[in-house]
């Protein structure tokens, strides 16, 4: 057998495979004197059919099965002890007058070639990095929240401003018909709301739903419509008040403090208002990281300079599938896709220049720290060692987790590599004004 290469340009290249008989002849008389052993031929006893009969009757589909094993077995070894960083697979050339019948065969495959390419982390242009932090208005309407979840509901017979309102909203015609618990200040405009103002038990308001609430869904939560039927609905709908409830804050005191947060863990307000910044903060580091993933993802596609071989890469889009594309399919998805292809080069030479691996214990200490945490939400505080192994141990059996845990730790260590080595630009803002910014 002979192998050879021939370099196109530095990302193509085609790989000529050269099969003799006797590469593959011993393969095929073993293959077929087993066939022999067991064939089961009318008119002849298991194990004497003629080998003649055999090799007529089968011999060219083992023929063509062990060439073609051979042809990638000696492919694949190539490719792995030249040092080759192909992209997709080899494609197989087409070969005219090629037959079956000769003894000594010849195959051509097109290569693409992965780019040689340098990844400058330290760009000239500094990347933000968000440091969010939650301010006094946050903590303020965190706080207020929390007093109405642990609050208590008084029942009136006369609406006020802060109330809530339980009643029934109709229109015959629309077919809505749908009984609900409306808190007056989702109520937009003050002409609205003074209709409730006032209004008493088993009373019925006229309303226009235009302009009723802020937005659409709130429209389709409280009279249960489809969000087509939502947008730029104009209509007159009734309300007829069944119950009327105010909403009694909770104090803040111990018992509540406890409640939240366990006996004796917060004494005041002003360590209430520090756990809730700090549980807050703690949430929002997670956001500020996976933006800086986002953004030092951007700028390292559109800085770091490389071709691809476009044109073999479309040409295995077109064949790749389970189905066939068109020319113009496969060119279309290409397009598609040459950006995360980008990437992933990007991404798999920092991982290779940078010598980040993945070890097994770091997966299972990840999945030990998630299972904790989601006990905790079921009040279990403190799981034995052996239970989070257990469960732990039970995960890590999916190959389907493990893949997603591994994805989970690699991005993390990528995080702290951009840390340490990109050029950030620290900035500080509240969640409101972040959200303007990332999202405007």
């Amino acid at each position: 057998m002979n192998i050879t290469r021939e370099n196109i340009d530095e990302l193509n290249a085609v790989v000529k495979v050269e099969i003799a008989k006797e590469d593959y002849n011993p393969k095929v008389e073993k293959v077929l004197k087993d066939y022999r052993k067991s064939a089961n031929i009318p008119g002849f006893r298991k194990g004497h059919v003629p080998m003649g009969l055999v090799q007529k009757q089968y011999g060219k589909a083992v023929l063509v099965d062990e060439v073609n094993k051979l042809l990638q077995e000696s492919l694949n070894k190539y490719l792995t002890e030249e040092k080759l960083d192909v992209l997709g697979n080899p494609l197989p050339k087409e070969q005219e007058n090629f037959d079956w019948s000769d003894d000594n065969y010849e195959f051509e495959f097109e290569l693409g070639l992965s780019p040689k390419f340098e990844v400058e982390l330290n760009t000239k242009k500094a990347i933000t990095h968000y440091t969010i932090v939650a301010d006094d208005e946050m903590i303020e309407n965190q706080i207020k929240t929390i007093q109405k979840q642990y609050g208590k509901l008084v029942a009136k017979d006369e609406a006020a401003e802060g109330d809530q309102v339980t009643g029934t909203f109709k229109n015959e015609e629309e077919g809505i018909e749908n009984t609900t618990t409306l808190p007056l200040e989702k109520i937009k405009g003050k002409r609205n709301l003074n209709k409730f103002v006032g209004a008493k038990v088993g009373d019925t308001i006229s309303l226009k739903t235009k302009n009723l609430f802020e937005n659409d869904h709130e429209l389709m939560e409280f009279l249960k419509v489809e969000h087509e039927k939502a947008h730029d609905l104009d209509i007159e709908v009734t309300f007829e008040i069944s119950e009327v409830n105010e909403q009694i804050p909770a104090e803040l005191d111990q018992e509540l403090f406890d409640k939240l947060f366990g006996e004796g863990k917060v004494t005041s307000v002003s360590e209430l208002k520090e756990k809730i910044k700090e549980d807050a903060e703690g949430q929002f580091v997670q956001q500020s990281d996976q933006q800086l993933l986002n953004d030092v993802t951007e700028r390292l596609i559109e800085q770091t300079e490389f071709d691809l071989p476009k044109e073999f890469l479309q040409r295995w889009i077109q064949v790749s599938g389970e189905k066939e594309l068109t020319a113009d399919e496969a060119k279309e998805e290409y397009e598609k896709s040459e950006k995360g292809l980008r990437f992933q080069l990007i991404e798999g030479k920092l991982i290779q220049e940078n010598e980040l691996q993945v070890q097994f214990e770091e997966l299972k200490e990840m999945t030990k720290e998630r299972i904790k945490m989601q006990m905790a939400q079921f009040g279990q505080m403190d799981p034995s060692d052996k239970d989070l192994e257990d469960i732990a141990s039970r995960v890590l059996s999916n190959q389907e987790e493990v893949k997603k845990l591994s994805e989970q730790v690699m991005n993390k260590k990528l995080l702290d590599l951009y840390k340490e080595k990109a050029n950030l630009e620290n900035k500080e803002l509240t969640y409101e004004n972040f959200v303007k910014e990332v999202y405007k």
